[in-house]
C-alpha cells in the first residue's frame, strides 16, 4: 500500500516539474495560485497522477483541490478505496 507520505513525495515531484521553476512545494501551497498552473497544467497534472496511482479523480472532486494538502489527502483516499 502507498503511504500519504509516499504520494505527497510523488505529488511534490509531479508539480515541481509542471512548474518548471525553482519553487517550495509546502502542504498548504495552493496550486493555482502560488504555483501558477492553468487549467490545462492541472489537468495534466491530475491525469498524469491518475495514471500513476491507477485511481479517477471526479471532476467534483477536482474542483475541491485548491492546496497540496488536499491534493494529497485526495490521491491517498482514493487510492485506499481502490485497494479495500
Amino acid at each position: 500500500m502507498t503511504s500519504s507520505s509516499d504520494i505527497r513525495a510523488h505529488v511534490g515531484d509531479a508539480l515541481k516539474a509542471a512548474v518548471s521553476r525553482p519553487v517550495e512545494i509546502e502542504g498548504r501551497t495552493r496550486i493555482v495560485q502560488d504555483l501558477g498552473l492553468d487549467s490545462l497544467a492541472v489537468m495534466n497534472l491530475m491525469m498524469a497522477l491518475e495514471d500513476h496511482y491507477d485511481v479517477s479523480i471526479p471532476l467534483d472532486r477536482v474542483a475541491e483541490i485548491v492546496t497540496v494538502d488536499d491534493l494529497v489527502k485526495a490521491v491517498t483516499q482514493l487510492t485506499q478505496n481502490e485497494r479495500a
